[in-house]
């Protein structure tokens, strides 16, 4: 039986997000909402789960010892991974010793870097993924973009939200794809992985739940990337039934492979009937945060009600939505989004401001949601608030 008691107390529940950006503060805002106790995690202070945790705590997480010390002090029910940065061995430790990591230590461990999925989902697994190669310096990197070919995609096998991503079109790339990886990845300079392009119709993210209650899959969300970071999603994206079939089938096996509770952000490509393993994340999806919009549960709310241990029956699909990603440029500590009234002003369409402390390079600050009786009209409708925004920086 399930119980969460009252907070802090020794009948509560408590959780620790090891990362506190805009999708963690959603699922804090969940927990909090079903009587658990949050302590944020981040390298920053005044992330934007910090504002609504009960508690912050500042520490580098790829730090073991940093991060062993936080979490056996804390002593927290859940430990909830909300970024790829971390010492994941301390958690594969940890979980050994006792505690709970969502969805599992493994998946976390195996899901830190690109290396680790594509050899699980390529080599183990056996799905159909794009050509790829990973080096760990200059040498191997020139050799790894040969055997792909030219165009191809390069990311350090630790990064998010397009960071250190780039595309060689020719061999004048080469040398500055290189560069541009080794400044990107969130654990510094390191190895990459090559990958050779996947001619495809569209891609989508499978919002994968699993809980008690069995697997459950959200619409598939279709998505446009602008240098590897998403900037519009919509849902449904129209699929035949059988790539949708096939889509399920991937997603569940590679979710499975992983284990645990939790929500997975599987992430293919469709080309026709045929679907292509990308990437997943055991974690809740940038793309995804148009469920907060579009579903009776976002995918924040069924992150925290399968971590919990509860049930995910079924998930009420609303009708037609789409986001547009609000992505701001420069270097300052004060940005100001305005122009708000007409933002808002047409039915319908609803924001989020994630209330980030800076803006260094290019940063998500925020997003537009919106419905319509269309996929389409629900894109154009988020376009035309977006339209409207006015961003200052000081």
């Amino acid at each position: 039986m399930s119980k969460i008691g009252s907070k802090w107390t020794s009948c509560g529940r408590k959780a620790m997000l090891l990362g506190s950006g805009e999708l963690g503060k959603e699922v804090a805002l969940e927990l909090q909402r079903l009587g658990v106790e949050v302590v944020a995690c981040d390298k920053y202070a005044n992330a934007p789960a910090m504002h609504v945790a009960d508690k912050a705590l500042v520490f580098n997480m790829l730090d073991p010892k940093a991060l062993r010390e936080n979490i056996e002090r804390e002593k927290p029910d859940h430990i909830i991974p909300e970024v790829e940065a971390i010492a994941t061995q301390v958690l594969v430790e940890l979980e050994k010793e006792g505690y709970n990591v969502t969805p599992t230590a493994h998946a976390a461990y195996l899901t830190m870097n690109r290396e680790g999925i594509r050899r699980l989902a390529a080599e183990e697994l056996g799905l159909m993924t794009s050509p790829y190669r990973f080096a760990s310096d200059y040498s191997e990197f020139v050799d790894a973009v040969a055997a792909v070919g030219i165009p191809c995609v390069v990311k350090p096998i630790m990064s998010s939200s397009g960071h250190g991503q780039s595309v060689i079109k020719t061999q004048d790339d080469i040398e500055r794809s290189w560069r541009i990886a080794q400044e990107g990845g969130r654990a510094g300079a390191g190895r990459v992985i090559v990958e050779g392009f996947v001619d495809f119709d569209y891609e989508i993210t499978l919002l994968t739940v699993r809980s008690i209650a069995g697997t459950t899959f959200c619409e598939p969300v279709g998505h446009i990337q602008v240098d590897g970071d998403y900037r519009y999603s919509w849902q449904p994206q129209a699929m035949n039934n059988e790539a949708k079939n096939k889509a399920q089938e991937i997603a569940g096996k590679i979710t499975s492979a992983l284990g645990g509770y939790g929500i997975f952000g599987v992430e293919l490509f469709v080309k026709g009937d045929d679907v292509i393993f990308s990437e997943v994340s055991p974690r809740p999806h940038d793309t995804g945060m148009v469920t907060m919009i579009s579903q009776d549960m976002s995918e924040f709310a069924l992150h925290a009600r399968a971590l919990l241990g509860l049930p995910v029956p079924e998930i009420r699909f609303f009708g037609p939505s789409a986001s547009r990603a609000v992505v701001v440029e420069g270097e300052s500590s004060c940005i100001e989004i305005g122009n708000l009234e007409k933002v808002l002003e047409e039915p319908g369409v609803q924001m989020r401001i994630f209330g980030k402390p800076e803006v260094k390079g290019h940063r998500r600050m925020g997003v537009i949601l919106a419905t319509a009786d269309t996929v389409e009209e629900a894109c154009e409708k988020a376009e035309r608030a977006y339209g409207k925004l006015e961003i200052d920086i000081h």
